[in-house]
């Protein structure tokens, strides 16, 4: 988390987002902070914060779950900075790290591609702690458009962007286009796991996809999903994942 008592604002950093990326960019050139831990949510920032603080402009990006999925695949695949290899310390191992230990390891022993990743591990509804207030900030940045929506940002703080987003942290050995790693066989679980948060946030399926429309059952599911999700984030979530 990013906060800038000059300029007034609140960056809240949500992973696999393009947050590293802009975070350095808000040190190195608009006066930014790091405040509480790099993952800390917005609630918890207005546990801490002052009256005037919380008249801050508050921003945080969002991404397609599609592209995510790959992402995160990819991400675990050729461990990225050695994050699923390395030593089980601390209490953040304890908790859903071992979910991603798990995939790791399933990953290092088959090589699996991304559809058998997918349908073996993405079985519950998509959710993230975005859910938790990004309803309630005053600029949502797009993965998908991360240079302009970041600039636009600034702007929207009343700063003039000093020059385009420079790439950080990139996922390695990836591509191609997130549609590509799909196939016909993932299209209905996808619609099923990702559809209620992707109508959430303005998402939409590949047309070529064809897929169904959204069920009541699926819209339930979600809604059940991150009632449970939001306890996680809200109270259980160690700190800094």
């Amino acid at each position: 988390m990013i906060i800038s008592h000059i300029h007034r604002y609140l960056f809240v950093e949500l992973p696999r987002t393009g947050s590293t990326a802009i975070s350095a960019e808000l040190r190195e050139l608009y006066d930014g902070q790091p405040i509480l831990h790099k993952h800390a949510t917005y609630l918890e920032f207005l546990k801490v914060a002052t009256e005037d603080e919380k008249k801050y402009f508050v921003f945080s990006g969002i991404r397609n779950p599609l592209d995510d999925a790959v992402s995160r695949y990819f991400k675990l695949r050729t461990d990225h900075k050695q994050r699923f290899s390395g030593p089980r310390t601390g209490r953040k191992r304890l908790l859903n790290r071992i979910i991603d230990r798990r995939m790791f390891s399933f990953l290092q022993s088959t090589d699996a591609d991304f559809a058998e990743y997918f349908m073996r591990n993405q079985i519950l509804p998509y959710d993230r702690w975005s859910s938790l207030s990004h309803d309630h900030l005053d600029f949502i940045i797009r993965f998908e458009s991360l240079t302009p929506d970041f600039a636009a940002a600034l702007r929207g703080i009343g700063i003039e962007p000093v020059r385009p987003l420079p790439s950080v942290n990139p996922t390695g050995s990836r591509a191609r286009d997130y549609r590509e790693y799909y196939t016909p066989r993932t299209w209905k679980r996808a619609r099923r796991v990702f559809g209620p948060f992707m109508e959430r946030w303005g998402y939409a399926f590949p047309p070529e996809w064809d897929v169904d429309d959204l069920t009541w059952s699926d819209r339930l599911g979600y809604s059940i999903f991150s009632f449970f999700a939001s306890v996680y984030w809200r109270h259980i979530r160690p700190r800094g994942l």
